[in-house]
């Protein structure tokens, strides 16, 4: 029997609780598929020793000696910080080692060396400082990937949701709001409920804008001028969609019940519900790409890095989920 891939995981934001997640979750071993990670291992080493973990930090050349390392100890691959790094103080000096740690993992998972990867947070202002010039971990990994077509999903066992548009202001994200743009986002959705989560026939939701689906006009005019056009492009594309529905009734069981994901107008209107319901499990996903990656839904927590308060409920779903998605692709 051939031995499955091992997953990566990149370090995140280095001052943030990233590390602590990565050691935290290789305590859980026994129940994830082999993983290693794409740090710094000295500050691993180092973290484990301040947090009191007894667990050996070994580094490795190459993702093919993980999986025989990992029952006894947690393999690095060695990307070095530029300068130490504080719990809750990020420097950009460690921009480039954070974002290097991500290229390295599309890099092998272009390459089929690994089955797929999660993302510890990273912290945008600190990476933005030292030039970097994406919104987040979405867009680099579609640039990464060669320019391809992605959308964000946020998921756990009770919902999964797709932001159409991510980080705008509130005031923005209606001004971006086209038809093209819901339909672009609905057909990554669909495409990537086949292709990731084997559904064979996925049911779109797609959630309104305006409070009471607008009311026939009275309380906005995007469902008819924006939302329903969008909602024909898909139906026509033979998806199975409904809407637009109003915000305030789709999300509890019963409606959950009837969709395998919703689309959502803005951001919170996504990430509100599913963190209602689902606050430590919830698992970010980028549709559209050639390979898997996963991330914990949370930030980097810099108010409570390096003090072992960090929970790693979501990047352990991350990389359960991870593991799934790779199953379904074969590796």
């Amino acid at each position: 029997m051939t031995a499955l891939l091992p997953l990566a995981v990149t370090m995140g934001e280095p001052a943030g609780i990233g590390g602590e997640l990565t050691l935290k979750a290789w305590l859980a071993r026994e129940r994830i598929r082999p993983f290693f990670a794409v740090d710094d291992p000295a500050r691993l080493a180092a973290l484990a020793d301040a947090l009191g973990m007894d667990i050996p930090v070994m580094e490795i050349s190459s993702p093919h000696d993980a999986s025989s390392l990992f029952p006894t100890a947690l393999p690095v691959l060695s990307v070095k910080l530029k300068v130490p790094s504080r719990p809750g103080h990020p420097d950009p000096a460690n921009a480039s080692a954070t974002l290097a740690a991500i290229e390295r993992a599309v890099q092998m998972a272009q390459a089929g060396t690994i089955a797929g990867f999660a993302t510890n947070p990273i912290q945008k202002k600190t990476l933005q400082d030292a030039g970097f010039r994406h919104p987040g971990h979405t867009e680099f990994l579609a640039e990464l990937a060669g320019g391809t077509d992605v959308a964000m999903m946020l998921a756990c066992p009770a919902l999964r949701v797709v932001p159409v548009t991510i980080h705008l202001s509130l005031a923005d994200a209606v001004r971006a709001l086209q038809p093209a743009v819901i339909v672009r986002a609905g057909r990554i959705a669909a495409a990537g409920l086949k292709s990731l989560f084997g559904i064979a026939r996925p049911r779109l939701a797609v959630a309104a804008l305006n409070p009471h689906a607008g009311e026939q006009g009275t309380m906005g005019s995007e469902e008819t001028r924006v939302i329903l056009p969008a909602i024909e492009a898909l139906r026509a594309d033979g998806i199975d969609v409904r809407g637009p529905a109003p915000a305030d009734t789709l999300f509890h069981p019963a409606a959950r019940a009837t969709y395998d994901a919703a689309l959502c107008m803005y951001h919170d209107q996504a990430l509100i519900p599913i963190k209602t319901i689902d606050f430590s499990g919830g698992v970010n996903v980028t549709l559209g790409l050639p390979f898997v990656r996963t991330s914990p839904d949370h930030g980097t927590a810099l108010d409570i890095a390096g003090t072992g308060r960090a929970d790693p409920t979501s990047l352990i779903a991350a990389l359960a989920m991870a593991d799934d998605m790779a199953r379904r692709r074969g590796s």
